[in-house]
């Protein structure tokens, strides 16, 4: 079986680690920078870095922040927000990040997922997909949940490995925040339509839930989290334990 992955989440805003339920109600955390440190020591598989207001603020990503994240940490590094272009893929890149994660940008120029894998390799792109339930259907929101897009979930991912995604971060708006369980009605039907790895984002409370997601659905390479790991409800090392006890393949 291939081995698992856990992976926290930063989500960054101006300058410091937000943490909010539903995509809304950010409350302030911590320093980016001493989180990723910690998380690099305490036994994470990779670590997400997303500038969430990036997009929505029409911006670029704050580089400075993501330079001193990347000199910290001793694990792979995905970092998303406010990514438009090449240059944006590049720049980030020579920041330090190992793979890039577009969402509103490839929403408004799909081509920029296959730039992006011709230039980089498909294992650098990334693409996170933040869905919601509407009138029975997964449907995509763009700038940080904020914008019902109309595009169907499932399509949209699979149109955008076909252009070369090497990765998929589904993230259940529905679920976010909420500490009850991944979307894993969501989270099949992407499984079922893809052959490259799938992340779960949204929604996870508990060791239990994690369990859940690896043992319903074994196509699921990694689960990300962020507050129950950032307020220490659910510590890394111990996870990555229980699960491995319950024969769950990890690297620990």
């Amino acid at each position: 079986m291939i081995t698992k992955r856990i992976i926290p989440c930063l989500d960054v805003k101006n300058g410091r680690v937000v943490k909010g339920v539903n995509f809304e109600g950010l409350s302030d955390v911590s320093s980016p920078v001493e989180l990723a440190a910690y998380y690099s020591r305490a036994g994470a598989d990779e670590l997400v870095f997303y500038d969430i207001t990036a997009s929505a603020e029409g911006r670029e990503l704050f580089t400075d922040i993501l330079c001193e994240v990347a000199s910290k940490i001793f694990i792979p590094l995905t970092v998303g927000g406010g990514i438009n272009t090449i240059e944006d893929f590049d720049r980030v890149l020579k920041c330090g990040a190992d793979k890039v994660s577009v969402n509103s940008g490839a929403i408004k120029r799909p081509a920029l997922i296959e730039e992006a894998a011709k230039k980089y390799g498909d294992q650098c792109v990334v693409l996170s997909v933040d869905a919601k339930r509407v009138d029975g259907q997964f449907r995509v929101f763009g700038r940080g949940g904020r914008d019902d897009t109309g595009m169907d979930a499932i399509e949209w991912i699979k149109r955008g490995v076909g252009m070369g995604a090497g990765e998929i971060v589904l993230n259940s708006i529905d679920t976010d925040g909420v500490k009850n369980g991944f979307d894993i009605e969501m989270l099949e039907a992407v499984c079922n339509v893809v052959d490259v790895p799938v992340i779960a984002s949204g929604g996870a409370g508990c060791i239990e839930h994690f369990t859940e997601l690896f043992n319903a659905l074994p196509k699921v390479d990694a689960g990300l989290a962020a507050s129950i790991f950032h307020f220490g409800e659910v510590k890394i090392e111990e996870l990555k334990r229980e699960l491995s006890a319950k024969g769950i393949t990890m690297r620990l």
